[in-house]
């Protein structure tokens, strides 16, 4: 049970984390909007980029396994915590990709120096 906890704490954490990098990116790139226009917040834009990003590596993934025929098990059981085993993996690599683009933008800085 203490453990279920944790792992939702550092969950949310990590989701936070995560907003707070796409709201960086997308302070960084200055998109002048229409006068006029009603306009959305940086966390609520971050925060359907982040479901927007983990249902496109959903369906990618279950593309890939329904092509490759590999049997997963519908549910996965972590500390008392049932997860849909793909809905899972896109989740925490659509938390994880501000910070692998970030870290490739750093790579080619570095290599055109």
């Amino acid at each position: 049970m203490v453990i279920s906890i944790i792992a939702g704490i550092l969950a949310a954490i990590l989701i936070l984390f995560s907003i707070k990098e796409r709201m960086r990116m997308k302070r960084m790139r200055k998109e002048w909007d229409v006068i006029g226009e009603s306009k959305s917040s940086a966390l609520s834009e971050s925060l359907a980029g982040l479901v927007g990003t983990a249902g496109g590596i959903y369906l990618s993934l279950i593309m890939l396994t329904t092509f490759l025929e590999i049997d997963l098990p519908s549910r996965v059981s972590l500390s008392g915590v049932s997860l849909e085993p793909m809905a899972a993996i896109s989740f925490i690599l659509a938390i994880l990709s501000p910070y692998i683009n970030r870290m490739f933008q750093g790579l080619k800085r570095l290599r055109y120096k």
